[in-house]
């Protein structure tokens, strides 16, 4: 199931390749959200926690740390927003941290450009990968070979926001590097994307859509990746925690704990459809309290 986001589609565009190789997602901005915490710890203020809007695996790491921090004492505010603002918002001190940074190469740009002013916190999770996905019974296995099959996928691969680094990488690099120049690279939303996955899958048609790894997409969808046997993707990359430089001080456990922080992706999974797939509602927060409840000494231990 999708998420509950009500993102629409952006329309059907072709991505030019002037598009930048740079980062995350760079979907339609969403409300702030707070926490109903008490008075909290550490600086008399909130945390801000940056989420990219569109990228699953950052927005369940960043509602497991909102209920973790609630129960120890914090305010915790989520804001969403695209990947520019964010960096620029945490180099400025504007927000605390963002927990959704792929390195070394999805967001290299950014942390190049403000890296002066932002602390790298390490990877959380060192199973990233930047994918191009079929339904499963799809007619090829390989980059390689759809060109000469484009026909089958009606000549489209669906994509997800027209700023993120997976679009960038898929018209600078993908595109021109495997001769898919005839097919159209639709940008439209992460949200859009796996609705049309989901209507391609259920009614046994042969779909393309740029997607990555983890997502919960792969326990949800009878899919698989497209070999990339010249590498134009990237390799695996880790999802690291970015702070910015008076995150430390402010809220010196805080920082302690999410520099400590790892999950990896049989965990962040569960997490994900607990989240995007078995819950109906809009409100993460209670759903991510309950499979707090069912992992609790693994939630524990984030803290201890």
């Amino acid at each position: 199931m999708m998420t509950k986001r009500k993102n629409l589609i952006a329309g059907a565009a072709l991505v030019g390749a002037a598009t930048l190789a740079l980062a995350g997602c760079a979907g339609s901005s969403e409300p702030e959200t707070t926490s109903d915490a008490g008075s909290g710890s550490g600086a008399d203020r909130p945390i801000e926690i940056a989420v990219f809007n569109g990228w699953d695996e950052g927005i369940a790491a960043s509602y497991l740390w909102q209920a973790v921090l609630e129960e120890q004492g914090y305010d915790v505010n989520l804001t969403y927003a695209d990947v520019a603002p964010v960096y620029q918002g945490v180099s400025q001190g504007d927000f605390d941290v963002v927990l959704d940074t792929w390195l070394p190469v999805t967001h290299a740009d950014y942390m190049e450009t403000y890296g002066d002013s932002l602390e790298d916190l390490g990877a959380w999770n060192d199973e990233a990968k930047l994918t191009i996905a079929v339904n499963e019974d799809a007619p090829i296995d390989s980059l390689s070979d759809l060109a000469a099959n484009a026909d089958a996928f009606n000549n489209e691969i669906i994509g997800i926001e027209p700023g993120s680094g997976l679009m960038g990488i898929t018209a600078d690099d993908v595109v021109p590097g495997y001769g898919l120049e005839g097919m159209n690279l639709v940008a439209s939303s992460t949200p859009a994307m796996l609705t049309e996955l989901r209507a391609a899958t259920d009614a046994d048609e042969n779909i393309v859509v740029t997607l990555w790894r983890p997502h919960w997409a792969y326990d949800a969808f009878p899919i698989k990746d497209l070999e990339d046997p010249d590498g134009l993707l990237g390799g695996a990359e880790s999802i690291h925690s970015v702070a910015s430089t008076t995150f430390a001080t402010d809220f010196p456990d805080v920082h302690q704990w999410i520099s400590n922080f790892t999950m990896d992706s049989a965990t962040l999974y569960s997490l994900e459809n607990a989240m995007f797939n078995e819950y109906e509602g809009d409100d993460y927060l209670p759903v991510v309290q309950q499979w707090i409840s069912e992992n609790q000494d693994w939630v524990d231990s984030l803290t201890s």
